[in-house]
């Protein structure tokens, strides 16, 4: 089973509404939330994803290589 993320802003009688929403997307965003929705919006096949995570892969080695010889 996956994680659960409980998030919980606790809204002052002060603040906005439009704050407190926005300190709720910074924490969603930054348990990693959005970005895991967004993955899972579609069924991917496993075949598919291990040719993703590959290329992945390989651009970061070709990055790495390309900043290597830079300095």
């Amino acid at each position: 089973m996956a994680n659960v993320a409980n998030i919980e802003v606790i809204v002052s009688e002060d603040e906005s509404f439009d704050r407190a929403f926005g300190r709720f997307k910074k924490i969603c965003s930054k348990e990693g939330i959005i970005t895991e929705v967004k993955k899972r919006k579609f069924y991917e096949k496993p075949s598919d994803k291990a040719r993703r995570a590959k290329q992945k892969r390989i651009r970061k080695q070709k990055r790495l290589l390309s900043n290597s010889r830079r300095r």
